[in-house]
């Protein structure tokens, strides 16, 4: 990540181009926050933002279900990619509880979305902790190199200091910051990649940017391609000033995409059609 003494996170604002991508995403939630249907119906629509943003995190995650089997299924103990959807609605359940955590102790939240999110998918011993020297680690899309268990450890204290430390920074850059890096340094075993979205989730309606979880960025991120999110996420990892901002702008799309989706939500429920 670039770096100032003072405010890293605010210092990725200012980067060229972050500001319009900062600013085009607050227009987007505005303008759902105003329609007329989420003041009376938005429980509604914040329950199906997120049964949508499930869908797409699993998507991303390998398993590329139609959104009427998410809503179907009870049972999600099956095989590879059910557990993976099963995980993925997990934690999107589990984020809202743990708001009031993240800005005091961002680490302990990790802790517990891997806790949530493995489901007994790992070893007992490796669930709800960064991983060990020598330990693997299961994250297929993630082809970046893996970094040291020790290099993880300083990297996550950092960005929990950050957290707790408080920026400047507009919600998007540090939502995108605190996704990108977890992607990169996949700290757990498996389900790195649910966890990095759920975080990035958390920041966003944490923040005030999107208090009532209405504007899906897994949705987003989905809908742009794994292709697109692996590229992006590249310019994260090279950590020059244009793979950075490319990196914020990607998020700030995948939310404006989110909002859409949400956009179509009420329009459906004003139609009596949801």
């Amino acid at each position: 990540m670039s770096t100032t003494a003072s405010d890293p996170l605010a210092a990725l604002g200012a980067l060229p181009g972050v500001s319009d991508a900062v600013n085009s995403v607050r227009q987007a939630v505005d303008r759902v926050y105003g329609h007329r249907v989420m003041r009376r119906r938005s429980n509604e629509v914040t329950a199906e933002a997120a049964l949508r943003g499930s869908r797409g995190s699993a998507a991303l995650a390998g398993a590329d279900w139609n959104l009427e089997e998410v809503r179907r299924r009870t049972d999600f103990r099956g095989d590879g990619d059910a557990r993976t959807v099963g995980a993925a609605l997990r934690l999107t359940a589990e984020a809202g509880q743990l708001l009031s955590i993240w800005r005091q102790s961002p680490l302990r939240v990790l802790a517990r979305l891997h806790l949530v999110a493995a489901g007994g998918a790992a070893p007992d011993d490796a669930v709800g902790r960064p991983r060990l020297a020598g330990e693997s680690v299961d994250e297929p899309l993630i082809e970046a190199p893996l970094p040291s268990a020790d290099e993880v450890a300083g990297r996550l204290d950092g960005l929990s200091q950050l957290i707790i430390a408080g920026s400047a920074a507009p919600a998007l850059v540090t939502a995108a910051v605190v996704h990108g890096e977890l992607l990169a340094l996949r700290p757990f075993a498996s389900r790195n990649g649910l966890v990095a979205r759920t975080a990035e989730r958390i920041v966003l309606i944490g923040s005030g940017l999107d208090p009532k979880s209405i504007c899906p960025s897994e949705v987003g991120h989905a809908e742009q391609g794994r292709a697109d999110y692996v590229a992006a996420f590249e310019g994260y990892t090279a950590g020059t000033p244009e793979g950075m901002a490319a990196w914020i702008a990607h998020c700030g799309r995948a939310v404006e995409l989110g909002v859409r989706e949400s956009t179509a939500v009420c329009e459906a429920l004003q139609r009596g059609a949801a």
